[in-house]
Parts: C-alpha cells; structure tokens; sequence
C-alpha cells in the first residue's frame, strides 16, 4: 500500500510540471505576439513608416517579448514552489523581471544572480536564524514589499533607460554613450546593494563566531541587530555584490557584439562596481538601521524584535523606518552613487 502510494505521488509530479510548463507557454505565446504587434503599431503611428526601422530599437523583437514573459514566469513559478516567494511578492517580481529582461538580458541576469544566490544564503543554517529572528521564515518567502524594496530602484532604472535608449545590451562607455551606461551602472547598483546586504546579514549573522558591533558607537550587540556590522559580514557584502557585478561582466562579453566591444573601454571594471555597491550598500543600510530603526530584545524568547512594548529591552535606533524602509533607501542611495563613482573612475 506504501509502495503504490509513493508511486501515485511520483506519477502526480510530473503531470503538475507538465501543466505547468503548458501553461506558460500558452499565455507567454499570444501575450508576446499581442504587444509586439501593440509596439509594431505604436511605433508607425508615432515615428511614421520608417520607425519600424529605427537603429535604436523603437521596435522590440518578437523573440525579445517572448523571452520577457517566459522567463520572469518560471522564475516565479519556481520561487513559489520553493518557497522563496509568496504569491503577492511572485506576481510583484513576474512584472519587475519582465521591465527588466525586456530592457536588457543583462538586467535580467543581474536579478537571476541575486534571487537565485539569495535564496540560497537565506536558507543556510535557519535553525540558527529562528533563535535570533523574530518571525523568522524558512526560505524568505519575499512578499511584494520585500521584493518592491530591494528590485523596485532596479526595475525604475530600466524603465527610464528604455524610454531613453531603447531595448538591448550595450557596454559600459561613459564617453560615447553616456546615458545608457550611467543608467546601466544604475541598475547594477541597487541590485549588487541588495544582494550585499542581504549576503552580510544571512551570511554574517551565523558564521561569525562572535557578536557583531553596532557601527555607529562600536558597541558589542547581540546577534541580529539592525545595524550590527563584523568582519565577516562585511566580507561577505563585498562577495555578494561581487557576484552580481561578475554576472553583469560576463553577460556584456556574452550579448554584446564583439566590434562593439573591442571599440568601447575596458568592461572588466563592472566587476568592482558591484563590489562597491555590494560593500557601501550594506554600510548604509547598517547606518540607517543603527539610528532609524529600532532594535530591541525579547527578554522571554531573546529574539531581536522592531518594536518596543513590554519586555521588550531597547538597544538602539528610534522606530522611525522598518526593514523594507532602509533595504529601498539604501538601493536608492546605490542606485544614483555606483554610476558616479564609476564615471570618475572608468578607465578611458
């Protein structure tokens, strides 16, 4: 009776994946072909009979669309499945990766990189996050204002660079084409901040062997803390925008046609970039969380909780923002700083 029990389970899996994936491709079909024919349409009427052909990309590939749907789709799906969204924050990020993948397969490999490693970090040793954390969650299970903070600067970044330079892959070339890559650099920061920061504290709060220090006193605090910073927690922010900057890298040398690219600067520079921001977005948003969010212990479970109210011992930060708060300051901050920084210190 086990046997054929486990055997119904094991027949059900595959007929669910199957569903699924016809799913998808029935609504990613019609959905593709219905806005490319819309941006078809638009175009000539706004641009006259030669827009279809205009250099920039006024029209947007059929293939372009299809991929914008399918992938940002299945990611979804696949967040839900293992829990790593719920179903507010999948539809949230359904649309935020479609604004991305449709702008640049770069963008979208940029927030691959972030979700997919992020989830991963955020499951690491969670038995030991659920003694430190107030309302703990196995996976993350991001919801919408999770996935808002910490995508939403990224997915308004790409919006504008569409509306400014069209859809497609460009190098970083702040000489001869300024605005796309200060809009690029833009979008590489907010989502190498979030992934530094989110990398510091999964990463940082159970590896380090010893309390963290609040970064604004140096004062020994438990673990958990907003605002706590170690040594392992920094290296660890400064890894996790590293990823995300090595993924936006090797996707330039991937989708970028190789005459562009032996005409414009060195693009290795991407990489430090997102160091950068992965290390300074994570300061920043450990200052915000030390002065303007509060931190308090639960005397009776030794939780670190936001909020204060009885047996509650305060630590620091007045209750002013929340997590969600300082995770999207923080990428706004990263977002407008990384274009900066590397416009002054490209190499020509």
């Amino acid at each position: 009776m086990a046997n054929a029990a486990v055997q119904k389970t094991v027949k059900k899996a595959p007929k669910a994946a199957e569903l699924l994936l016809v799913l998808i491709c029935a609504l990613s079909l019609p959905l593709s072909m219905i806005m490319w024919i819309g941006n078809l349409a638009f175009s000539f009427f706004t641009g006259g009979a030669n827009a279809v052909h205009h250099e920039d990309g006024i029209v947007i590939p059929p293939t372009r669309w299809l991929v914008s749907i399918v992938t940002p789709f299945a990611v979804a799906a696949w967040g839900i499945r293992k829990k790593s969204l719920v179903i507010s924050g999948a539809v949230l990020g359904f649309f935020i990766g479609f604004v991305l993948t449709l702008t640049s397969y770069s963008f979208l490999i940029c927030l691959l990189t972030f979700f997919v490693t992020s989830s991963k970090v955020t499951k690491f040793r969670s038995e030991q996050k659920r003694k430190i954390e107030e309302g703990f969650k196995e996976g993350g299970q991001r919801t919408w204002i999770q996935v808002l903070s910490n995508g939403g600067m990224a997915a308004q970044l790409a919006f504008l660079y569409m509306l400014d330079s069209g859809c497609g892959e460009r190098p970083a070339n702040f000489v001869k084409d300024y605005r796309a890559s200060w809009l690029s650099l833009g979008v590489l920061g907010a989502l190498a901040c979030s992934s530094g920061d989110t990398w510091a504290s999964e990463l940082g709060t159970v590896v380090s062997q010893t309390e963290p220090f609040l970064i604004t006193s140096r004062q020994r605090v438990p673990k958990g803390t907003n605002g706590g910073v170690s040594i392992p927690g920094l290296l660890f922010s400064l890894l996790g925008g590293t990823v995300v900057g090595l993924s936006y890298y090797l996707s330039v040398l991937y989708f970028v046609d190789s005459t562009v690219l032996a005409a414009s600067p060195p693009q290795w520079p991407l990489v430090f970039a997102g160091s950068l921001a992965g290390l300074v977005g994570s300061l920043v948003d450990s200052v915000l969380g030390a002065t303007l969010q509060y931190s308090g212990i639960d005397e009776r479970t030794g939780c670190i909780v936001e909020h204060a109210g009885k047996g509650i011992r305060h630590i620091s930060g007045v209750q002013l923002l929340d997590n969600h708060s300082v995770n999207l300051i923080s990428t706004v901050v990263l977002g407008l700083l990384t274009p900066r920084i590397a416009n002054l210190l490209w190499p020509s």
